[in-house]
């Protein structure tokens, strides 16, 4: 016997969605937008992102990718040295003599990213103008784009927000309907994504962004309807809109809900009945709901806070909530976009006590006070926080593993369960009676 839901529409207002947000600024605690290469060179199949930064900058995406550069992983650091930084050397000529270099050694390259870091926008490197010189020399062997990687007044997932938004000008125009998901999904979820939206019978074609491969990068026009796939890319979906695509508004697809409201606002878009998205994804909510029933007794009732990390806070809080039965104590996150998440924030339960911005010092003050179950922070808190007794999960293990999808959505909730059950088999055993 089925166990899936019918579908049925979610509401557009109430929850969350007018609810003051508390901003703040202050002391900063997350990973720069540089970290983004880490899952953006397994995704982009032929580019290479060359950071131009110093050896700090190496040293943190070697050891956030945990490859080793004798590998010849599809990203490297040109190091700014202090002959570059006391302008002593000509930035651009070595850049250039850097570049021809690498792309002689590595022909498989067709489109090199130069990123910016803190160290070469302090010194005023235009990369930009370096990015349009080196694509005049390469085209039509290599496209050489550029953006910034910088941490200054950002977070780790802007990066991929900035690197998706400079392939849209080189995207090709056409007036065709589309449908366009954007946003660096893994391979096998891309899979799964595609199989279902391919099933559903839309009358256009469907495209990603980014595309596995440069020679198939989609095209954009004003036939275009994008879904976004991740709440972190304000950038992009502006950029795509300038180019006269439409956004399709929707809960983003993490978990059974959010997933089924996602492939729903697609079918929408495109004219096609709700009864063929039910019937299309009956068997994958079944699977994942059967998934989910066995993780929702280790999670329900358990209290969540989430600092301000990844950009994922709201729709994963959403999932844990509505689908688990978790209690949201606090949802931070660093820039929340009311215009992308406005269908996440209507599903929040009312009342949820939301930030933006940071100020570690006052967060962790709430977060001692409010003393959750689970806390959702970055490498930096988590090991002090489990050493006054908080069970943390790290924000981060939630960007490098694949969570989308109905597919996933059992995994998603595992990384929250799993912390609790360390606790438990950790916990002091009582001590047993003398006989």
């Amino acid at each position: 016997m089925s166990t899936a839901l019918p579908v049925v529409p979610l509401p557009r207002e109430g929850g969350c969605a007018d609810v003051p947000i508390l901003k703040e600024r202050g002391q900063r605690e997350v990973f720069c937008g540089l970290t983004g290469i880490v899952w953006l060179h397994r995704r982009l199949q032929d580019a290479f992102f060359l950071v131009v930064g110093s050896r700090t900058c190496a040293h943190l995406i070697q050891s956030a990718a945990g490859v080793m550069i004798f590998a010849e992983p599809r990203f490297a650091t040109a190091i700014l040295d202090e002959r570059d930084l006391a302008g002593l050397a000509d930035a651009n000529d070595e850049l250039d003599r850097v570049v021809a270099r690498l792309l002689e050694r590595r022909p498989d390259i067709k489109t090199l990213f130069l990123v910016g870091s803190c160290p070469s926008e302090v010194i005023k490197l235009d990369l930009s103008r370096a990015a349009e010189r080196l694509s005049a020399q390469f085209l039509p062997q290599v496209r050489v784009l550029n953006y910034s990687g910088s941490g200054i007044e950002t977070t780790f997932t802007q990066g991929e927000d900035a690197c998706l938004a400079s392939l849209v000008p080189v995207m090709q125009p056409s007036p065709e309907p589309q449908l366009l998901v954007v946003g660096a999904l893994p391979d096998i979820v891309e899979d799964q994504l595609a199989r279902l939206l391919g099933q559903l019978g839309l009358p256009a074609r469907i495209g990603f962004l980014p595309a596995r491969r440069s020679d198939t990068l989609p095209a954009v026009g004003p036939g275009t309807r994008f879904l976004l796939a991740q709440p972190f890319l304000g950038d992009t979906a502006r950029a795509l809109e300038a180019r006269g695509a439409q956004r399709i508004g929707a809960p983003f697809p993490i978990g059974v809900e959010g997933t089924t409201a996602w492939l729903q606002a697609a079918a929408s878009a495109f004219g096609v009945r709700a009864e063929v998205v039910e019937r299309v994804t009956a068997s994958a909510r079944e699977r994942a709901a059967v998934a989910l029933s066995r993780l929702r007794e280790s999670l329900g009732g358990q209290r969540l806070f989430f600092f301000p990390d990844s950009q994922l806070e709201i729709p994963i809080a959403r999932f844990l909530s509505r689908e688990l039965g978790a209690e949201l104590v606090a949802g931070g996150t660093p820039f929340p976009h009311r215009g992308l998440t406005a269908d996440e924030l209507a599903l929040l339960p009312a009342g949820t006590r939301l930030s933006e911005g940071q100020h570690v010092e006052q967060q962790l003050d709430r977060c001692r006070a409010d003393r959750p179950d689970i806390t959702v922070c970055g490498l930096g808190l988590a090991n002090p926080l489990e050493a006054e007794g908080l069970t943390t999960k790290w924000a981060i293990e939630l960007v490098f593993t694949p969570i989308h999808g109905y597919e996933q959505a059992a995994d998603l909730a595992e990384l929250f369960a799993r912390p609790l059950r360390r606790k438990a088999l950790l916990a002091p055993k009582p001590a047993r009676a003398a006989a």
